[in-house]
């Protein structure tokens, strides 16, 4: 099964709300706060490569309070 690791930056003040949030969403199997150029680090997993593309454009991309993202599929 494709996984995706989604780097994530977030307007201050926001980060937790964002990842109470990210960890509802289907297919986001991890959340994790952590130290750095990057707020959030959350795994997706999906059947596809297309799914995978979907969840973060159609669900996390507009979630409020997300600056930037990185995605890094693993290989």
């Amino acid at each position: 099964m494709p996984k995706a690791f989604i780097l994530i930056e977030t307007m201050v003040g926001r980060t937790r709300e964002i990842a109470d949030e990210m960890i509802k969403v289907e297919g986001v199997k991890s959340v994790d706060l952590v130290t750095g150029p990057y707020d959030i680090i959350a795994v997706i997993e999906a059947e596809t490569l297309n799914k995978i593309g979907d969840i973060v454009t159609q669900i996390i991309h507009p979630i409020g309070g997300i600056s930037r993202t990185v995605t890094c599929l693993a290989v």
